[in-house]
């Protein structure tokens, strides 16, 4: 199968480097910045290389893009790799609205053509065993989770630190709890530079009562990526940045007692075992670009769709117009 890489900045390289792991792929870079393109072709030699992406759509030889360039183009590019019937996978967010990533969904499946974005958490094997626990009734009733994701940088130009890093929580929370929030609320603030917050903190609602608290990012003097789950019954510290123990499952909790007399309650605090569940080493985003291959060989619908991408996308939006407008925003608004 031959594929083609589009965009070779940031991420795209590791995208050459995953898809380029799979023997029977012939790989196609692409990047309009000649010293870029120079620099990825040294390191990667056995790719072929061009400049114009839509030289790329016009080889029929090319059944699938990999999209990695800035938020803004995704669509257009995307647009562009559909009506030429190809398969498409985009990098988060997907496009930098909604109407535009359900324009996507609705051209892919008139040209019967795969859509991924790359939600590259859903693949990640301390996620996937979270979720489990929680669909297996582990944690019981989900009460609420809180996540943090900061670091010292990168200050992007194109899109402000919710477009950037928020899709990454958004998509993970909704695969645990497969919900959309009913009403959303968000501080930020542009600390660096003008117009561009590059620090957030987003309340969501779920109509299931579940409550979830995202901080997101660049300005902060160390990395932090630690999610929080609370349950009825077990509690769920996620570390992405432990090396050994990523995921700690507490049994601890509170039992509520029925009063015994008028004016009086009983809480009876549970601190129990600490388990750390055994996980592999796989790298995510192997496992991502083996499942988008699949889909493409197989003609099957990506874990991670058009829908899955829409569904961040509405949240993401959610949470900048109740920034920009200082108020919560409610669903459907």
């Amino acid at each position: 199968m031959k594929v083609g890489v589009i965009g070779l900045g940031y991420w795209g390289p590791n995208l050459m480097r995953s898809i380029l792991s799979f023997g029977d792929i012939e790989v196609v870079g692409c990047e309009k910045n000649e010293g870029r393109l120079e620099e990825v072709r040294k390191i990667f030699p056995n790719a072929t290389y061009i400049k114009d992406y839509n030289n790329l759509l016009d080889d029929d030889e090319v059944k699938a893009v990999l999209i990695s360039t800035p938020v803004c183009t995704h669509y257009s590019i995307a647009k562009d790799s559909l009506d030429r019937g190809k398969d498409v996978f985009v990098e988060k967010p997907l496009t930098e609205s909604s109407p535009k990533a359900m324009e996507l969904i609705d051209l892919a499946a008139e040209k019967k053509s795969v859509l991924m974005v790359g939600h590259i958490f859903e693949y990640n094997d301390a996620v996937i065993k979270i979720n489990d626990i929680i669909k297996n009734d582990e944690v019981g009733e989900l009460q609420y989770i809180t996540s943090t994701r900061v670091n010292l940088g990168i200050h992007r130009k194109d899109v402000n630190v919710l477009w950037d890093l928020a899709p990454h929580d958004l998509s993970i929370i909704f695969k645990w709890v497969d919900s959309e929030p009913v009403s959303v609320a968000t501080m930020a603030k542009a600390s660096v530079v003008d117009g561009l917050p590059d620090v957030a903190f987003v309340q969501l609602a779920f109509d299931c009562g579940m409550i979830a608290d995202i901080q997101v990012g660049w300005l902060a003097p160390s990395k932090v990526r630690e999610t929080i789950i609370v349950g009825s019954k077990k509690m769920i510290v996620y570390n992405e940045t432990n090396p050994r123990e990523k995921v700690k499952i507490y049994n601890s909790g509170v039992d509520f007692e029925d009063p015994h007399d008028y004016g009086e309650f009983l809480l009876s605090y549970r601190s129990g075992d600490i388990h750390s569940p055994t996980l592999s080493n796989r790298e995510p985003l192997r496992i991502e670009m083996e499942h988008f291959l699949k889909c493409v060989r197989e003609r099957k619908k990506p874990l991670t769709d058009g829908y899955s991408a829409l569904r961040v996308i509405k949240a993401i939006e959610m949470a900048e117009k109740s920034f920009n407008e200082k108020r919560i925003v409610y669903q459907g608004e």
